[in-house]
């Protein structure tokens, strides 16, 4: 049957219909183990009683009204971020891409009143930031910006998890107005730098008067064992996007910046029509205080031991495995050869995954999930990689 859809997505030979916590069932009553939450989205799982609560009451007295007027629910959300974060404004808008474009277009503004008129940002190889011109060039992964030049200058790609690439770029180049990074590399497969890495790039950012700019549209919300993954360095960016689990599954995304870097931003220099309009805002604070109650960044840090310590266990001299990592609920396990076919064979066993960067099973599960539901996600994943190892 033909489509009416553009083709820009593979996507897998199953129809979701309803789900509750870690689970799915598809429209054929097959029910799935969802250990991927939508990519890192539904951090409380599906139909979640507060997010829906929250929608519902919502949606029966106001959708949206637009940023021409104040917006109250907003303003709370935005409180409760920089609260949360020690960051000081907030910019609504419905995607990590948006999010990250927002801070691309802060970096610049920042730049530009600081007499810098052709300012660059250092970005990393295997980063990635998003499909928009600006985002798409920041992102360090070749293929996807095939077909798509040309592309936006202003960008400078060095190694991650290298700071002596990172101080070679900052001498080099004295047009450089900030550095731009995820903590994780979630999209490159889960990649985890050296300890301390953050903290060092902090230190020369500061001392070199660049910003720092820190994409945690993955590992923000918890999913890292902390709110933000910044926290585990101690270290404070001076922007930061978030999106994803934010509104667990309601289109929302939002860039924070200290108060003297937000400055610039002045009014008609940024807008979006949807941005935390009444409805995604209420979402988003639903979560929020839920995570919040329940202590979520500490049952992430417990339930990605957990899982890593599973995994250690059960595939322990398992030949033609590279590496096993992980940092709270984001799980990467690297083959030694390309696994791709393994989401289609999971996905017949009703356990939903991800291979990225060809080799790296990647799992990111719901926060809500139980000790049973993470050993379960070990023990079907590890029977699913020992049986495809030995084909």
């Amino acid at each position: 049957m033909s489509s009416a859809i553009m083709d820009t997505y593979k996507r897998l030979p199953v129809a979701f219909e309803s789900g509750s916590g870690a689970w799915l069932t598809d429209t054929n009553g097959k029910c799935y183990l969802d250990a991927l939450a939508g990519i890192a989205v539904c951090g409380l799982g599906h139909a979640h009683p507060a997010v829906e609560q929250a929608l519902v009451r919502q949606a029966g007295k106001l959708i949206h009204t637009s940023n021409l007027y104040q917006v109250p629910l907003q303003e709370q959300l935005a409180t409760k971020l920089c609260n949360l974060s020690g960051l000081d404004k907030v910019f609504f808008c419905n995607s990590g891409a948006e999010a990250n474009e927002a801070a691309i277009k802060i970096c610049r503004r920042y730049a530009h009143a600081h007499g810098n008129h052709s300012p660059r940002i250092i970005v990393m190889e295997g980063g990635f930031h998003g499909r928009t011109l600006a985002t798409l060039t920041a992102t360090g992964n070749k293929k996807i910006k095939v077909g798509f030049e040309p592309l936006v200058e202003g960008f400078l790609q060095i190694p991650y998890n290298n700071i002596a690439a990172l101080e070679q770029a900052c001498n080099s180049h004295a047009d450089v107005v900030a550095v731009m990074l995820e903590p994780v590399q979630g999209e490159g497969g889960v990649v985890i730098p050296e300890p301390g890495y953050l903290k060092q790039v902090a230190d020369i950012c500061a001392s070199r008067g660049l910003l720092l700019v820190l994409d945690e549209v993955q590992t923000g919300m918890c999913r890292t064992g902390k709110w933000f993954a910044f926290q585990h360095e101690g270290v404070l960016p001076d922007v930061m996007s978030l999106s994803k689990s934010l509104g667990n599954g309601v289109p929302i995304g939002a860039c924070l910046a200290k108060d003297h870097v937000a400055a610039p931003m002045t009014p008609g220099s940024h807008g979006t029509t949807f941005g935390g309009n009444p409805l995604a805002a209420s979402a988003a604070l639903a979560v929020v205080n839920f995570l919040e109650q329940n202590r979520m960044d500490i049952r992430a840090a417990e339930l990605g031991k957990r899982i890593l310590d599973g995994f250690r266990k059960s595939l322990n001299g398992q030949q033609g495995i590279k590496q096993i990592r992980g940092y709270g609920l984001m799980t990467g396990i690297e083959l030694e050869q390309n696994c791709a076919d393994l989401v289609q064979v999971a996905l017949e066993h009703g356990l939903l995954i991800n291979v990225t960067a060809d080799k790296v099973i990647r799992l990111l599960p719901p926060l809500i999930i139980s000790d049973t539901e993470a050993d379960q996600i070990v023990g079907m994943v590890s029977t699913l990689i020992k049986d495809f190892l030995k084909d």
